[in-house]
């Protein structure tokens, strides 16, 4: 059989157009992009692709292009927000795909990697299956690196610990605690692409996770029942309107792990946290994007290296 013609259509733009551009080119080829970011110089490109475009290239290209003015109308700093739109080869696409999506090994716990990687893992390692295209993310965000790494870090073998993601996304972290043994693991988000993609991939790994399409501004304040660790990779507005919410769901000598977070916002966030008595025990930089570990400031916990 022929493989279908699939094009490429990519936007380059900087860490503040990022949600934005992925949410126009979501919205114009109901699809979900793929992000990736240069680690020298920061530049993200967001990228579909569609097995079709849904109106000549032409009309296609004009009608983006006037999306990107009206998004700059917003003062939202897209850098030049240069538009690709080319096809792919039919028989180099699924090559181009090989190329780009190395397996990732976190802290020889965990290994993340694509359907066709033929890698082994380490005696002990758990093996997380998910291929680009068919998710939200695959593991290589700094943001999500982070929030696995201290997954990993935080299991204790033998122990029964619970764990909550909010705002899943692909399921990632929720199949990688599965993994790594938390139960039960729950997982929640309110976009219903998020939760359709999220459950194809539990289902793939053949996990134990519960699922479930909810808004976190709609959650009780008094939850009935509390997690041991629970990661929010989530916007700075999100996170600081909702501080006491999360907090609530959090056990004592829990611990929360924060992401998705600007540099420049992050103050605000530990500052909201603490006010919820929260202490920051650790955190870490990757471009832009700050991350960090909030735990009861109660806690006699030792503070967790930056790493």
């Amino acid at each position: 059989m022929i493989p279908p013609r699939l094009w490429q259509v990519s936007i380059r733009t900087t860490s503040e157009g990022e949600e934005a551009i992925a949410c126009l080119l979501e919205r114009t080829f109901c699809q979900t992009p793929s992000v990736y970011r240069s680690a020298k110089t920061g530049e993200v490109v967001v990228t579909v692709y569609p097995a079709g475009l849904p109106a000549p290239q032409r009309v296609l290209r004009a009608s983006l292009q006037e999306a990107l003015g009206g998004l700059r109308e917003w003062q939202l700093d897209l850098g030049q927000a240069r538009l690709a739109i080319k096809p792919l080869p039919r028989e180099n696409w699924a090559e181009s795909w090989k190329r780009h999506f190395q397996p990732i090994d976190i802290g020889g716990r965990l290994l993340l990697k694509p359907g066709w990687s033929r890698r082994r893992p380490r005696p002990g390692q758990r093996v997380v299956v998910l291929d680009p295209g068919l998710s939200f993310g695959t593991g290589q965000h700094p943001t999500t690196l982070y929030c696995l790494r201290q997954l990993a870090r935080f299991r204790r073998q033998g122990a029964k610990q619970s764990f909550l993601d909010i705002g899943c996304g692909s399921g990632i972290l929720a199949i990688a605690a599965a993994k790594l043994g938390y139960s039960p693991v729950e997982a929640l988000d309110n976009d219903p692409a998020a939760v359709r993609s999220s459950r194809d991939n539990i289902k793939r790994n053949r996990v134990r996770v519960v699922l479930r399409r909810a808004d976190l501004t709609r959650l009780p304040l008094v939850p009935r029942r509390r997690y041991d660790v629970i990661c929010a990779n989530l916007i700075c507005d999100l996170l600081v309107n909702q501080a006491e919410r999360i907090r609530n769901l959090l056990k004592p000598g829990g611990k929360l792990v924060t992401a998705g977070i600007l540099r420049g916002e992050f103050h605000e966030v530990e500052k909201k946290l603490r006010r919820c008595n929260l202490t920051l025990a650790g955190s870490r930089v990757d471009i832009e994007w700050r991350s960090g570990v909030f735990t009861p400031c109660c806690d006699p916990v030792a503070r967790i290296p930056q790493r």
